[in-house]
């Protein structure tokens, strides 16, 4: 079993409202091999909501969005509950978001919103590292699945 960032299969649950399709992962869903989830609403934020980026200040990580609200707490608690259901579901492999503060995997923005990308990971890709599953991007799967 995969999970999958729910916004690509197509769910309009991204921060502006919409949706990113990715063909192939659209067609993993429906054939039953995936498990689609958005950590962000998990953890308790809504659709639409205000951008956030990573912050890291005197070694202390916080998320925060666009009008300088600390949204850490709901991505922590998205990225535990996203871990329990891919631990209980078996999950082995992710193909997550690139670039969110929650599901980015190499790159995400750099707090500034300004649209540069740092070397970093979203908060659920690294609890997905660190509970052992194998977190891709959009852009890196098809090295994987060849």
């Amino acid at each position: 079993m995969i999970m999958i960032s729910a916004c690509l299969i197509g769910v309009r649950c991204r921060y502006d409202g919409n949706e990113v399709p990715n063909e192939d992962l659209v067609e993993l869903f429906k054939q039953g091999r995936a498990i689609p989830i958005c950590p962000e609403v998990l953890g308790g934020l809504d659709i639409p909501r205000a951008s956030c980026e990573m912050v890291q200040r005197e070694g202390v990580r916080s998320i925060l969005n666009q009008k300088g609200e600390d949204c850490t707490a709901q991505f922590n608690e998205g990225a535990r509950i996203s871990t329990e259901i891919a631990l209980a579901a078996g999950v082995k492999h992710a193909i997550l978001k690139s670039k969110s503060p929650s599901c980015g995997c190499g790159k995400i923005y750099d707090g500034t919103f300004s649209k540069c990308l740092i070397d970093g990971n979203g908060v659920t890709a690294e609890a997905f590292m660190a509970n052992g599953i194998k977190v891709w991007n959009e852009e890196n799967y098809i090295e994987w699945l060849k």
